[in-house]
C-alpha cells in the first residue's frame, strides 16, 4: 500500500506546522511519498522579487536565506542542523549561481527557475526533520525524479506517460527500502531540462502526477480547511463538510471558485480510479472529505454551491457568425495566445460570447484588435459579474432542478446573463451580477443544499 502525501505552504510555513506535519508523516502506516509546497508567503517573495532583477539579487537571497534557516533551526540542533546546512548551502549555491547567470536570465523559463525555488527549500527542511524523528527520508527534486513537463511558461502540464517511467526507475526504489521521498510540489522539467511551473497552487496537481505515476493506493492533500463544504462558509456560516464526493463534482467546484483544491489535481488521479482525501494538518483527526469514482444516490438536490467574482463577459458580433466556425477558431485562438482562462462560452446565430476574469479583458481586446476588420462588426464588454456553480449528482436527469434553481435567482432579484447547463451532468452553471451574487448563493443553499438524507453512505 502506498499513500502521497501532499502539505500545501502553511502545513510547512512555520516550525510549528513542519514540526506537526513530520507527525502526522510519521503517523501514517503506509509506505509514504511526500510532496511540499513551499512555506507559506516564500512563492509571492520571489514572484514579486523576479520582477527586480537583477538589481535586487542580494537582498533576495539574504531574506530567503535568512527565513529558512530561522525555520530550521527551531527544529533541528547539533549535528542535525550540521548535516542540513551541508543540503542547504549546496541548494543555495545553485541558487545564487541562478541570480548571477545573465545567460539564464535570457531564458523564457527563466520566471519558472526562480519561482520554483521556494519548494526546493521546504522539502528539505521538511526531510530533515523526519530525519530527527527517527525517519529515513531523502529530499529530491523534480530534476531529481524525472517529473516531465510539457507547455507554456509558467503554465506547464505534467506528460503523464514519461513520468510514470522515470518515477519508478528514480523514486520507487528508495520506498521499497523504506526511506520516505520528500518530493518538491508546483514544478516539472522540460525535455530540455528547465524548470517548468503548473501555475499558482500546482503543488497539488504535482502531487496527483506522483500518485498517478505511482500508481498509489491514496493521495493525501493536507492543507489547512477540514475539507470540501457545502458553501463558502464567509458567506454561509453554517455552511456543511461534505464527506464524501465523486471525482466530477470536485473538479467542477475546484475549477469553478472552491479554493481547497487546485482544479487540474483531479484528473490524474481519476485517470487511475486512486481516491483523494482532503485533510486539515492542523485537525488531523478530522476525518476530512474522501473523493472517488463512484457516485451513490443522494437526497439532497444540490451538494454544494460555489462562486466565482471579478468577471466579464466579452461579446463578439458578426453577422451569421455560426456559419463561420473559423472565425469562431480564429477568436478563441487569439484569445489563447495569452494563456486566458475562459470559464464559459454561449452561441447565438450573431454573437459569440466568453467569461473571462476581468484583469484578462485589456489584453484579451488588444489581441481581438489585430483580427481583421471584416471578421468582427462589434465588441462589447460587461464587467462585475459572478458565476455561481451549482453542483448535484446528475442534475441533467432530475426533471424541473433548472427550473427551481433560477426560481430561486428570481427570489434574489438577479438577472441571468449567461448560462452553462448540459457540457457537465453534475454541474449548472450561471452568471450574475457582483452586488446580488452572494443573496443568489444564500438561498440556493437554504432551499435545496442538505435538504435531504444520503443514502448509501
Amino acid at each position: 500500500m502506498i499513500t502521497v502525501m501532499k502539505f500545501g505552504g502553511t502545513s510547512v510555513g512555520t516550525p510549528e506546522a513542519l514540526q506537526r506535519s513530520a507527525g502526522i508523516i510519521m503517523n501514517e502506516s503506509n509506505s509514504k511519498v511526500v510532496v511540499a509546497s513551499a512555506m507559506s508567503g516564500i512563492t509571492n517573495f520571489l514572484v514579486n522579487g523576479a520582477e527586480r532583477l537583477p538589481e535586487s539579487r542580494h537582498d533576495i537571497i539574504a531574506e530567503f536565506e535568512k527565513k529558512h534557516i530561522d525555520v530550521a533551526s527551531q527544529l533541528l540542533n547539533g549535528e542535525q542542523m550540521d548535516d542540513f546546512m551541508k543540503d542547504f548551502d549546496q541548494r543555495m549555491k545553485r541558487f545564487r549561481d541562478l541570480l548571477e547567470d545573465e545567460s539564464a536570465a535570457k531564458s523564457p523559463y527563466y520566471v519558472d527557475n526562480i519561482t520554483s525555488q521556494g519548494e526546493r527549500f521546504s522539502t528539505l527542511i521538511l526531510c530533515h526533520a523526519l530525519r530527527a524523528a527517527g525517519a529515513k527520508a531523502v529530499a529530491l527534486t523534480s530534476e531529481d525524479c524525472g517529473i516531465s513537463a510539457e507547455g507554456s511558461p509558467q503554465s506547464g502540464s505534467a506528460n503523464l506517460h514519461k513520468t510514470e517511467s522515470m518515477i519508478m526507475m528514480k523514486v520507487k526504489p528508495y520506498v521499497d527500502e523504506g526511506v520516505i521521498p520528500v518530493i518538491t510540489g508546483f514544478y516539472g522539467i522540460t525535455d530540455g531540462g528547465l524548470p517548468l511551473t503548473f501555475g499558482r497552487g500546482g503543488s497539488d496537481y504535482s502531487a496527483a502526477v506522483i500518485a498517478n505515476a505511482m500508481n498509489a493506493d491514496l493521495l493525501e492533500i493536507w492543507t489547512d480547511v477540514d475539507g470540501f463544504m457545502s458553501v463558502d462558509p464567509r458567506i454561509v456560516p453554517d455552511a456543511i463538510k461534505i464527506d464524501e464526493m465523486n471525482f466530477s463534482e470536485a473538479a467542477e467546484l475546484a475549477y469553478f471558485g472552491a479554493k481547497v483544491l487546485h482544479p487540474r489535481t483531479i484528473e490524474p488521479v481519476r485517470k487511475k480510479h486512486i481516491p483523494l482525501k482532503v485533510k486539515n494538518s492542523f485537525k488531523p483527526e478530522e476525518p476530512g472529505t474522501i473523493i472517488h469514482h463512484l457516485r451513490k444516490p443522494r437526497g439532497d438536490m444540490l451538494r454544494s454551491v460555489a462562486l466565482k467574482t471579478d468577471l466579464s463577459i466579452i461579446s463578439i458580433g458578426s453577422a451569421e457568425i455560426a456559419f463561420h466556425p473559423e472565425m469562431v477558431a480564429n477568436i478563441i485562438e487569439k484569445i489563447a495566445e495569452n494563456e486566458v482562462v475562459i470559464y464559459s462560452i454561449s452561441t447565438s446565430l450573431s454573437t459569440v460570447a466568453f467569461l473571462v476574469h476581468n484583469n484578462d479583458v485589456k489584453s484579451i481586446l488588444a489581441k481581438l484588435n489585430t483580427l481583421g476588420s471584416g471578421d468582427i462588426e462589434r465588441i462589447e464588454v460587461k464587467g462585475d459579474l459572478a458565476l455561481v456553480c451549482a453542483v448535484g449528482d446528475n442534475l441533467l436527469s432530475k426533471c424541473g432542478v433548472s427550473a427551481e434553481i433560477f426560481t430561486a435567482v428570481k427570489e434574489a432579484s438577479a438577472n441571468v446573463e449567461m448560462i452553462s447547463e448540459g457540457a457537465s451532468d453534475v454541474s449548472l452553471n450561471f452568471v450574475v451580477p457582483m452586488s446580488r451574487a452572494t443573496d443568489v448563493v444564500k438561498i440556493l443553499h437554504n432551499k435545496y443544499v442538505g435538504g435531504g438524507t444520503d443514502e448509501g453512505l
